[in-house]
């Protein structure tokens, strides 16, 4: 029996490594799939000031984010859609990560594909050259806008005027990256959008250049699988999303001793959302990097605000000295937790 087991599992695995060989060489990879009629409105977009790289979607799917949007950094981005075959997102960017131009990737793929007359793909690579592609059977409204370093497309949409709204949003808009493409969803939204409604959301930023470190190459990576009102939700994601990427520089700082930077940046995540919206956790660590480094009166009202948001920060300040994230300085630990408690 233990003989029987090896070889199913040494059979599994030759089908599993066909099918990929296929799949990286493009040959016949993709045909016969099945139809998933994901009706959607999407924008790849290339920074060139920052060189960062992006998809912004929106469907009435549920959890559209891990089947639509495709980043690479220093690579490119795909957003594949309509009747969709998510293969176009790793194959595109393999493509591109070898050298081909999105046109050249793009094209390669289509021309492979028995069902390219319902895909909708677009791709933008690290030089921000674009390509898309929209099938002649793609459910109208639906069509595509290729602009400078960036695509707009939609399919099953209330109207034509939808990706045209898009482009001028995203053109005309301020900010960075995700605020000018959340713009792009925002105009989209604003012009019908999807005829069946909305339902999910997806916004994925990543930095110029990779590290091979998923986790730290990406400056957004927000899903919205289910709500009524997707861009709104995905919008405050941003904005948290935001607060928190200046406290995690905040945190690096004060790993690496730079106390000023460190504070800076913890003010910046404070500038960009209330207490509440994080819990007290910006106040919280501004309070204790004050207190690192020697600035206990400037700290204390940090920590009432903190405070003020939940009662259990006065008990976490008790196990700071432990990790040699305070001074181990009973006196002054009961103290913070007074000062926390009389707020």
């Amino acid at each position: 029996m233990p003989r029987l087991h090896i070889v199913v599992a040494y059979l599994i695995l030759v089908l599993i490594l066909v099918d990929t060989s296929a799949a990286q060489s493009g040959v016949r990879s993709l045909e016969n799939v099945p139809k998933r009629p994901v009706a959607t409105y999407s924008i790849v977009a290339y920074d060139a000031e920052t060189g960062e790289l992006g998809v912004a979607v929106q469907s009435h799917w549920f959890s559209v984010g891990p089947i639509v949007p495709f980043v690479e950094p220093g690579v490119g981005a795909v957003a594949t859609q309509s009747f969709v075959d998510s293969r176009y997102g790793p194959l595109g960017l393999e493509l591109m990560r070898t050298g081909r131009t999105a046109q050249e990737a793009l094209a390669a793929l289509v021309s492979t594909d028995t069902g390219e007359a319902v895909r909708q793909v677009a791709m933008v690579d690290a030089s921000g050259r674009v390509a898309a592609h929209t099938g002649s059977l793609a459910v109208q409204a639906a069509g595509h806008h290729v602009g400078d370093g960036y695509s707009v497309q939609a399919n099953m949409m209330e109207s034509e005027t939808v990706w045209p709204a898009m482009a001028r949003a995203f053109e005309t808009a301020e900010g960075d990256l995700a605020d000018r493409m959340m713009a792009a969803l925002e105009a989209a939204q604003a012009e019908g959008g999807d005829i069946r409604g909305k339902q999910s959301a997806a916004l994925i930023v990543a930095k110029a250049e990779g590290t091979g470190l998923p986790w730290q190459d990406r400056l957004f990576d927000l899903r919205i699988d289910d709500h009524p009102e997707p861009i709104a939700e995905l919008k405050r994601l941003v904005r948290m999303q935001r607060a928190y990427n200046a406290m995690n520089a905040g945190d690096a700082f004060v790993t690496a001793g730079d106390m000023a930077a460190a504070l800076e940046q913890y003010d910046l995540a404070m500038s960009i959302l209330p207490d509440e919206a994080t819990n007290g956790e910006a106040p919280f660590w501004v309070g204790i990097t004050l207190v690192g480094n020697g600035d206990v009166e400037e700290a204390i009202p940090y920590l009432r605000r903190a405070q003020a948001q939940d009662e259990r920060w006065a008990e976490l300040v008790g196990r700071l000295p432990a990790s040699e994230l305070l001074p181990n300085n009973p006196e002054l630990v009961a103290r913070l937790v007074n000062e926390m408690k009389s707020r």
